[in-house]
């Protein structure tokens, strides 16, 4: 699988989400063993935040990793109302409990709120100096967000919604990380509800694309994602099928013409956009 480099550590494209993880007790193991087994076919960086399920999804985590921690990256995020310079080391802290680790791979803000970034890219620095992180970043971070964070530190990352359907940065956001070597992580790579995802899934342009292949529109229009450059993934899977369709979907090769026929049938951006959220 393609790679990337992250901080000091390569990591591969294709990652696991978690958001909706944690929050039903009846489902954790499931979770559990979802993570597990993306864990076994090489998809190691796992993506988790102190919002989802309000800590549940990094407990499902930490016991998806008990044992393997080597073998994992993680990521998680702290609340914009936490990141202040105490409440950041103190969000951190609690993350790590959870995690039932001493160090978090890589520590993000997960959307910029009303705390001064100097303030949180501080207490950051602190934490990794401490040894609590290994590296730092942003989430929902614009074109101007990110000057501004340059200003004050060197994000490893900025973590943004990205697929087919919503391709706004690739009009600015996109090159301009590119042009600085920081990779983009790209959320819901496969849209972010039922509804949307469904639009996209059963878009003619993009079943002829995977009839093509033999595969199926959900592993092309993640092959799609995995193809640009700088670009990370981290669809959430917990039914094992789909986790191995995704794994799959990182092996795919798109040709020139496959990469004209999804443009036709989702163009890219002409102009400026306001920055896709969840």
């Amino acid at each position: 699988m393609k790679t990337l480099q992250m901080g000091e550590r390569e990591v591969p494209v294709l990652g696991q989400g978690t958001w909706n993880m944690g929050e039903q007790a009846s489902r954790r193991q499931h979770e559990v063993r979802a993570l597990q087994l993306g864990l076994d076919q090489g998809v190691t960086l796992i993506d988790t935040a102190e919002m989802y399920g309000e800590g549940g999804a990094e407990e499902v985590v930490g016991e998806a990793i008990s044992g393997r921690r080597d073998e994992a990256f993680i990521v998680s995020k702290v609340y914009p109302h936490n990141a202040s310079f105490e409440g950041a080391q103190q969000a951190c802290e609690r993350s790590l409990r959870r995690l039932k680790t001493d160090c978090i791979d890589l520590y993000l803000l997960h959307w910029q709120g009303h705390h001064p970034l100097a303030e949180t890219f501080d207490a950051f620095e602190t934490l990794k100096q401490a040894g609590k992180i290994k590296a730092y970043g942003v989430s929902n971070f614009d074109l101007e967000n990110m000057e501004e964070a340059l200003t004050y530190g060197a994000p490893a990352t900025n973590q943004v919604l990205y697929n087919l359907s919503k391709r706004g940065i690739e009009f600015d956001l996109l090159p301009w990380a590119r042009e600085r070597q920081i990779p983009v992580m790209a959320y819901s790579p496969l849209e972010t509800s039922g509804r949307e995802q469904a639009v996209l899934l059963n878009h003619p342009g993009l079943k002829a694309v995977a009839d093509a292949h033999n595969v199926t529109p959900a592993q092309i229009a993640l092959a799609w994602v995995l193809h640009q450059d700088g670009v990370i993934a981290i669809p959430k899977a917990v039914d094992p099928v789909h986790l191995r369709a995704n794994r799959a979907a990182a092996d795919i090769v798109l040709s020139s013409d496959d990469l004209a026929a999804l443009d036709r049938a989702f163009p890219p951006p002409r102009r400026r956009r306001p920055l896709d959220m969840r």
